[in-house]
């Protein structure tokens, strides 16, 4: 099957066909740092990371760029309340969320590029689109976007400048031509960051600053671009209107969009009181079960996050580590009818839900297998493996996930294996008594048993 993704620019699923044969240059708008990342900062992390990994493993040579935004509007009013400058602010932001992507083993960009990093390409790409009418200085020292010279705005979401102006609302001061002209270069406050320019001290507006940092970094005309739900207007429309403009050529062959993160069915936000970090999270689940509830629903579809939804997410990975639990797992090539069915699924605009269905279809032929003490149960489970590391899951060994870390206070290792050895023995003595006194004893200590024909194994609670 040929690669298909769901292109919002036609709003289609369409077959993919790189620009230059066996490469693909990426870009995903990332964060600005002026806060720890949250759940849906994680949500578009976690999905890009895992179409750059099955990009790879289906052979391309890919290029990813992942940009920051390290000076804005939020990152200098925080940094002053802080009492701090913006380059401390963001640089321990941008730590965090290293630290973040590390933990949900996220894989990091090719390229990472920063605002402040890209100035003088900024203040050219706004001096083309000057001389080409398609921007203007105005009277505040601000610098706009001439939205009405460039024909296809709009296109990306399918909206119409004319209908969007029927219901705007206009401001009898604005300096703006038009309402939806949108700022590529904003006028320096007192005693804020800024750099010189043609037009004075100032600072680049929010769109600009990808489209300078792409044609940097990726060229004129690339393959893909992404990024979260809340982008496509109307930053990604801006972008389109400016690079095109600037260019004189297409911007992007396809566009993708992660789905949005509800919690509880509400929209996430700080008002609400349902905001979460992805270290908050952490601290309650471990990273891996984390990711697995990020992966195993398509990554165009909405998440509703609830623990609730993390601890259904923990009994499915327990069901796989389970299966690949007491084998000898060894590096094998990946081939045959299970490969073909996941190959098959991502192919499919990336459908994880799927290829992780074909994961469990072959722990059930492991089990299977482990029962009749089959030797191929190792081959086959150490292929679940393999195929799993593509989607950058099932990378822990089976016991140490099991298991899990014993924190302070808890049962040593050794502690809890005596007494599964103790109970195993008071079972074949049938004295089920005291069996029960072991396994409520260590039920209480967090300590999980499972029993089955092949004997008894325990892992701790989350």
């Amino acid at each position: 099957m040929m690669l298909q993704l769901h292109n919002t620019l036609s709003n289609s699923k369409v077959p993919f066909t790189p620009i230059d044969e066996g490469k693909i240059r990426l870009y995903v708008c990332g964060m600005t740092v002026y806060d720890y990342c949250h759940i849906g900062h994680a949500r578009v992390m976690v999905s890009f990371d895992v179409i750059t990994r099955y990009l790879r493993h289906a052979g391309y040579q890919v290029e990813y760029v992942r940009n920051i935004t390290d000076v804005d509007d939020k990152i200098i009013k925080r940094a002053a309340e802080n009492g701090e400058s913006c380059e401390q602010l963001t640089q321990r932001f941008i730590d965090a969320m290293h630290e973040d992507e590390l933990a949900l083993n996220v894989l990091p960009p090719d390229q990472e590029p920063r605002a402040t990093g890209h100035i003088q390409a900024i203040r050219d790409m706004v001096q083309t689109l000057i001389e080409k009418k398609y921007a203007y200085a105005a009277s505040n020292g601000d610098v706009y976007y001439r939205v009405e010279k460039f024909d296809g705005y709009g296109k990306l979401t399918n909206r119409k400048l004319e209908d969007m102006r029927a219901g705007a609302r206009v401001d009898i001061n604005d300096v703006k031509e038009n309402p939806f002209d949108f700022v590529l270069w904003k006028a320096a406050k007192k005693d804020e960051v800024s750099w010189p320019s043609p037009w004075g001290e100032g600072r680049p507006g929010w769109h600009i600053e990808c489209s300078a940092m792409t044609k940097c970094c990726l060229g004129n005309h690339f393959d893909i671009h992404g990024g979260g739900p809340d982008l496509p207007f109307p930053h990604h429309e801006n972008e389109i209107a400016q690079s095109e403009a600037a260019n004189g050529e297409t911007f992007v062959n396809y566009w993708l969009h992660a789905g949005a993160v509800r919690v509880n069915k509400e929209k996430m936000s700080k008002s609400l009181g349902n905001f979460f970090t992805i270290r908050e999270v952490l601290a309650k689940f471990p990273a891996e079960i984390v990711r697995y509830l990020l992966t195993a629903s398509h990554y165009r579809s909405q998440i509703d996050y609830a623990e609730d939804a993390l601890v259904e997410a923990q009994r499915a990975l327990d069901r796989l580590y389970t299966a690949m639990d007491q084998l000898e797992l060894q590096d094998v090539s990946l081939e045959g009818p299970y490969l073909d069915r996941f190959n098959s699924a991502m192919d499919d605009d990336f459908n994880t839900r799927e290829a992780i269905s074909v994961l469990f279809e072959m722990a059930r032929e492991v089990n299977r297998l482990k029962r009749n003490t089959d030797p191929q149960a190792a081959v086959l489970a150490s292929q679940m493996r393999g195929l799993g590391n593509i989607l950058g899951l099932l990378e822990l060994d089976p016991q140490a996930y099991l298991r899990g870390e014993a924190g302070e206070g808890d049962l040593a290792d050794a502690n809890v294996e005596a007494l599964v050895v103790q109970r195993q023995q008071a079972k074949l003595d049938r004295n089920f008594a005291l069996s029960d006194q072991i396994r409520d004893q260590l039920k209480v200590a967090g300590i999980v048993l499972e029993d089955s024909k092949e004997g008894t194994v325990w892992k701790r609670e989350v």
